[in-house]
């Protein structure tokens, strides 16, 4: 299946919405708008747990939202092994752990704040996924 995956202008738009969304956040909220972060405050924090469950929510509802309205479908595979999914899933929580966060935190948050750390996280993150992708269409 070829898939063209150049979409200048949704991207562009779905950029600015992020964007704004963090801005959101910071400002009504005082904190990041880190994935990781919210997770570990929702499950580990007894402080903001209603902000948190409304970000994931909406996290879940917007695609979902989008969808409907646009009766686009957004193409999307994952795996159907549970151990690589759960094996996967743990090394994304250690490594949020000892990164200090994830992806969105670092690369939208971060890297918006001119972090040298957040920087550097985000192109060890953007490397590691283009070797794991490398590696597993060698395999």
């Amino acid at each position: 299946m070829n898939i063209i995956n150049f979409t200048p202008i949704p991207a562009f738009a779905g950029g600015i919405l992020i964007g704004l969304a963090v801005i959101i956040f910071l400002v009504g909220n005082g904190r990041l708008a880190g994935i990781s972060g919210i997770v570990d405050n929702l499950f580990f924090s007894k402080n903001n747990r209603l902000d948190n469950i409304l970000f994931i929510v909406g996290v879940i509802l917007g695609p979902t939202i989008y969808q409907t309205v646009t009766k686009s479908i957004i193409p999307f595979t994952i795996t159907t092994s549970i151990p690589v999914i759960i094996l996967g899933g743990i090394f994304v929580g250690v490594g949020t752990k000892i990164g200090s966060g994830c992806t969105s935190g670092h690369g939208i948050c971060g890297i918006s704040r001119f972090s040298i750390r957040s920087i550097v996280a985000t192109l060890v993150f953007l490397t590691t996924g283009t070797l794991t992708v490398l590696v597993m269409r060698i395999i």
